[in-house]
This record gives C-alpha cells, structure tokens and sequence, in this order.
C-alpha cells in the first residue's frame, strides 16, 4: 500500500491528484498548518528531518521532494504520462521542466512571499522579483502546445509539476489577462474529477 504524507495547502495537493487520476489505492495520512504561523506541525519531522511534505511512502522506502514522486509513480503506475524515450526532444523537455517547477520557477515566487512579510524594507528587491516572476511565467505561457498542454499532448507528469507555478501565476497574483493559455491550462486541471476529488480531501 502506498502512504502518501500530506500537508493540507500545499504542494503535495499535486501527489494527491496524481494518485486520484492514476486510479493508485492509498493511505492519506494528512497534516495541517498551524493557525497562525500557517507552518507545518512539528509532526512531520518525526517522519523526516526537514518536516515537509509531500513524502511517499512505498514499498518500504519513503521517498520526498516532488518531481521524484512524480517520476517513481508514473514510472511504476503510468507510463503514459511520460514521454517515449526515443523521442529526445520531448524527453529532454520533460527533464528540464521537472526540475524548472520547482527551481526556477519557485525561486521569485517564494521570494515574493517571503519579503511581503518585511514591508518597506523589501522594497529594493521589489522590482527585480517581479521582473524574474513575470518572465518565468511569460516562458511557461510560450511553452504550452495547442492541445494545452505541456511536453506531450495529454495528461502528463510535467502538466503535474507545472501545475502549482500556474496556479499561483492565474490565482494568487490574478494574472489571467496576462498569460490566457497559463489560465485555459489551470482552468482545465481544475475541472477534472481526479483533481476535485483530490482538492476535497485537501479541505478535509
């Protein structure tokens, strides 16, 4: 049985979701963020040193940070989702932009975050965060294949990854008029059952 460690609003909604579309059995073991630091519980440094989530547990090994996840499930459970690995094009996309959902484009996002909290004294750094912010995300929008998604032309792990960056890009910032085909893509992610199961039990 696979055991999927959960932190509610977080990043490991996507392990969720990808369970769910997968059609994967699993044991949800869900955390939730302290009500006023709106940090993770101490809890999950019990199951790792760093505390965070998602972790995912399977066949006696606990594997952390997302794009592995990702990878071993669709390796093992649906290898559909990734590209033919006689396609080097698409592979090599695929690699990069595994890595890019988490790194790159993270990097001004959290920035972004995180010095909000300092006020005026952010304030030099305001300028160079938007910018790298905006071309991140101008450069998701220009990778985006007419069929609206990203690598392939269907569901595939990198859709996964990328999901988050363009969530926060279309909800958190409200920069749909500015990137439509980052909101055509969240837009279509959302409506899909597997991820309404998945955002349900995030909220409970």
């Amino acid at each position: 049985m696979i055991k999927l460690y959960h932190l509610n609003k977080s990043r490991s909604l996507r392990i969720m979701w990808l369970l769910e579309e997968i059609g994967q059995p699993y044991e949800l073991c869900a955390y939730h963020r302290d009500s006023e630091t709106f940090l993770a519980p101490d809890a999950l440094r019990e199951i790792h040193p760093l505390g965070k989530a998602p972790m995912l547990e399977i066949d006696g090994h606990l594997i952390t940070e997302s794009a592995a996840i990702v990878e071993v499930l669709c390796q093992r459970f649906a290898p559909h989702m990734l590209p033919d690995a006689s396609d080097e094009a698409a592979s090599l996309a695929h690699l990069q932009l595994m890595h890019f959902a988490e790194g790159s484009a993270m990097t001004p996002l959290l920035l972004g975050i995180y010095t909000s909290r300092l006020g005026e004294a952010a304030a030099p750094l305001h300028p160079r965060i938007q910018s790298e912010t905006q071309s991140h995300f101008a450069y998701m929008e220009s990778l985006i294949r007419p069929s609206g998604h990203f690598v392939l032309d269907q569901l595939s792990a990198v859709d996964v990854m990328m999901l988050f960056p363009a969530q926060a890009a279309i909800h958190r910032l409200g920069l749909a008029a500015a990137f439509p085909k980052l909101a055509a893509f969240v837009a279509s992610i959302e409506a899909r059952e597997a991820f309404q199961k998945a955002a349900l039990r995030d909220e409970g």
